[in-house]
């Protein structure tokens, strides 16, 4: 058995949440937003408040006037 995985750089996955703009370990990618120009962004939400955020625009809310 070798130590290989010891000596590996591990892996630290955080972002922060669009909600309440803290640093979580584990974040939950809530939407995509596509850019003209070079890659996307993806928004991430901490756990606790990924349940309350939609996935995306629902239908009306990009319509003028509102």
């Amino acid at each position: 058995m070798t130590r290989d995985w010891l000596t590996a750089d591990p892996v630290i996955t955080m972002a922060l949440c669009v909600r309440c703009k803290t640093v979580t370990y584990a974040p939950v990618p809530i939407r995509y937003m596509q850019s003209t120009s070079g890659p996307g962004t993806t928004l991430y939400a901490c756990p606790a408040h990924a349940v309350a955020l939609v996935t995306g625009p629902v239908p009306g809310e990009l319509e003028p006037g509102m």
